[in-house]
């Protein structure tokens, strides 16, 4: 398994984004990436049943269980590891997911700027 020492997008330790179910690109519950990762699964976001529709629509179904891949298959209120471009996509569309911005890695903000994510923010202390 890779070690990564990511950061969020405050600079401070990347903080889990969900282990139930088991997400990020290397299903470490983090939203780690490296140059394997085409995807950039870097933003940490809560599933809305709006979001399911809109991704599944754009050809990205992320509803129905794909046990090949070790993929559950998500419900409203889960938390994924979802691509930089994809949430970009939904934010311009207006139904991006909510960000938890603890669990997003910095490297987003290479792709996303950081007032969008300040939009969408879900606080971790909120919970």
């Amino acid at each position: 398994m890779k070690l990564f020492k990511s950061k969020n997008v405050f600079g401070e330790k990347l903080k889990p984004c969900s282990t139930d179910p088991v997400t990020g690109f290397y299903r470490t519950g983090c939203c780690d990436s490296d140059a394997e990762d085409r995807g950039k699964h870097l933003v940490c976001t809560i599933m809305t049943n709006e979001f399911l529709l809109y991704s599944k629509s754009r050809g990205n179904d992320l509803s129905t269980p794909v046990p090949q891949y070790n993929f559950p298959g998500l419900n409203e209120g889960d938390k994924w590891c979802l691509c930089a471009m994809r949430w970009k996509e939904a934010y311009a569309a207006g139904i991006a997911p909510l960000v938890v911005l603890e669990a997003t890695n910095e490297n987003v903000l290479s792709y996303i700027p950081m007032e969008a994510l300040l939009e969408h923010a879900h606080r971790m202390e909120a919970e």
